[in-house]
């Protein structure tokens, strides 16, 4: 869900990297650092550098706070509660989004089935 259709590997995934190695150390990264992370590690995979204005890091960080993913205090980011993944999504994601999902789905149709 974090890349559009049809994308190659988006630069929301290599700060999605970065900021899993932050939480093996429980680091708190700034967009700066997470730039510079992603960059860097661009960079030594020989990944183009488009993506990285800061602008865009900001944004892709929104992203993944909006999917309660990341979480920001005092403009430093982190992944939620220094969980991992696996966990952030069955508590957050499986048992929380997909549920309201899947009714809500349900409930639009069975009010196109009365119309």
């Amino acid at each position: 869900g974090l890349l559009q259709p049809g994308d190659s590997r988006d630069i929301i995934v290599d700060i999605l990297l970065v900021l899993e190695a932050a939480r093996k150390q429980k680091n708190w990264l700034s967009s700066f650092e997470i730039r510079d992370k992603v960059e860097d590690s661009r960079k030594s995979n020989s990944l183009e550098g488009k993506g990285l204005a800061e602008s865009n890091i900001r944004r892709q960080l929104k992203r993944l706070r909006d999917s309660m993913i990341v979480d920001k205090q005092e403009n430093k980011y982190r992944i939620s509660e220094f969980a991992p993944l696996s966990e952030i999504f069955e508590i957050k994601i499986e048992k929380f989004l997909i549920p309201q999902t899947v009714e809500r789905i349900k409930e639009y149709l069975s009010k196109m089935e009365k119309i």
